[in-house]
């Protein structure tokens, strides 16, 4: 990539556009790709170089706050000629992004079969399978033998999105089933092609969630599936490489809210200083806002701590401990609700896994805990003659704290999700602010059983 980074910088200085053309022609659509991540300034001059294919798969490629800065700066026939070659759902992703106006010039530059069909695909949810699909595949009919149905494929395949699987339909629209084209290939030409049918057809709903479609795909192990209304009519597939790009953005997205953060519609390197500092500052408002309960709390047990001091040593602890183990609970849920292993209807199994686990983990801490106040009497007496009872109190909160913890880490994302609210929301730092506060209620309740009388 160095030698390309080298050649490119010389051909640029020189002034050389047909050299520099015949150059990017030849380089792969990844290497391109990484020039113009080397070179944001020269995007532009790379993309109107390139030969149209050859643009046209660079660019789909791209992230969209680099889409839109090479738009705004090519020339006008080579943005008509681009959105015009872009693929359909490639085009609907980049005007789904763009604001309403720039969405209007570049629709007014489609010929009309073409904005038609924009329209159309942008006419549905925004976050629905509708907005993925591509109407560009091939569909032949139930009476077809193979001869005709490869004399078809000859024909209008270059159009389509893929040839690997071939649609079957009715005379009305109707999806029948979906064949792979290694089935139709490896049969006698003279055979029906209703014959190869095996009715085991799985499709999509065009308005289902795009999520759905990230399951569907996993667990099918398809390389395209058809969409279909409700009247089970073939409107377009969606392919592998769309449901990518989707899985990728749903990941980031889930991880941001898990680290307590509104998801980042850009790059992070490329988004405003004061609007990043938005997307965090209201997260950590609300949970500064939640911290403030931890200081209620401490100050509803102010006499307490003021007659056994030494609690106030181990607060830390108890809600680090407490924090943590929510923390790793809630962050386990959502990943696995992601990958479809938990649903809302598996509550009680990880709620029983959960109180188990948290036990186990609650009272390995709390053995923990407890030794370290014996030790520490051999060189200290911090914790004064009734360090038994500390080391007690310690060892039992720990369980409790952890165990609260765990079911409040775990539960959350599942109630969350069973409300129709997003499971990443319950994010780590949004489950250990809860669990902090609750903890210290455990911890000094648990203080007053076992000192009650002795220190209390």
């Amino acid at each position: 990539m160095e030698e390309n980074i080298a050649e490119i910088e010389a051909l640029l200085e020189n002034g050389k556009e047909q050299q520099l053309k015949e150059y990017l022609d030849d380089l792969n659509i990844s290497d391109v790709e990484h020039l113009i991540d080397e070179y944001p300034e020269q995007a532009a001059t790379f993309i109107e170089t390139l030969s149209i294919n050859r643009a046209v798969n660079v660019f789909r490629i791209l992230d969209f706050p680099t889409q839109e800065r090479i738009i705004k700066k090519l020339s006008g026939p080579k943005v008509t000629e681009l959105i015009t070659e872009l693929p359909p759902d490639d085009r609907t992703a980049l005007f789904s992004e763009l604001h309403g106006d720039a969405v209007k010039k570049l629709i007014i530059l489609l010929p009309p079969a073409e904005r038609k069909e924009a329209l159309a695909l942008l006419g549905y949810e925004e976050d629905s399978i509708g907005r993925l699909m591509t109407p560009d595949y091939i569909a032949v009919k139930k009476g077809w033998d193979v001869n005709r149905v490869l004399a078809h494929i000859r024909r209008y395949g270059k159009n389509s999105e893929t040839i690997d699987v071939i649609y079957v339909i009715d005379d009305d629209g109707v999806l029948l089933d979906d064949i792979r084209i290694r089935d139709i290939l490896l049969v006698d030409p003279s055979t029906p092609i209703n014959e190869l049918m095996d009715d085991r057809l799985i499709s999509l709903h065009v308005h289902d969630p795009q999520e759905e479609a990230i399951n569907v795909f996993r667990m099918n192990n398809r390389v395209a599936l058809p969409v279909t209304d409700q009247d089970d009519i073939l409107l377009g597939i969606v392919t592998v490489d769309d449901i990518l790009w989707i899985a990728n953005e749903e990941y980031t997205e889930d991880i941001q809210k898990i680290g307590g953060t509104e998801a980042l519609d850009e790059p992070y390197l490329d988004m405003p200083l004061l609007k990043l500092v938005k997307k965090r500052g209201s997260w950590l408002i609300v949970l500064f806002l939640s911290e403030m309960l931890t200081a209620t709390a401490m100050g509803h047990y102010e006499d307490l701590m003021k007659h056994a001091i030494v609690l106030a040593l181990f607060v830390p602890l108890i809600m680090s401990s407490g924090g943590n183990s929510g923390s790793q609970a809630s962050t386990l849920i959502i990943q696995a609700m992601a990958l479809g292993e938990v649903t809302v209807a598996s509550w009680w199994r990880v709620m029983r896994r959960e109180i188990l686990s948290g036990l186990l983990l609650g009272a390995t801490l709390g053995l923990i805990g407890f030794f370290r106040i014996y030790l520490w009497t051999f060189f200290t007496d911090i914790y004064g003659p009734h360090w038994l009872l500390v080391a007690f109190t310690v060892g039992f909160s720990l369980v409790g704290v952890v165990l609260w913890g765990s079911l409040a880490g775990s539960m959350l994302p599942l109630l969350l999700k069973r409300l129709g609210a997003d499971p990443a929301t319950s994010s780590a730092p949004f489950v250990a602010t809860l669990v902090d506060v609750t903890g210290l209620v455990i911890y000094f309740s648990i203080a007053i059983l076992i000192m009650q009388g002795k220190l209390l």
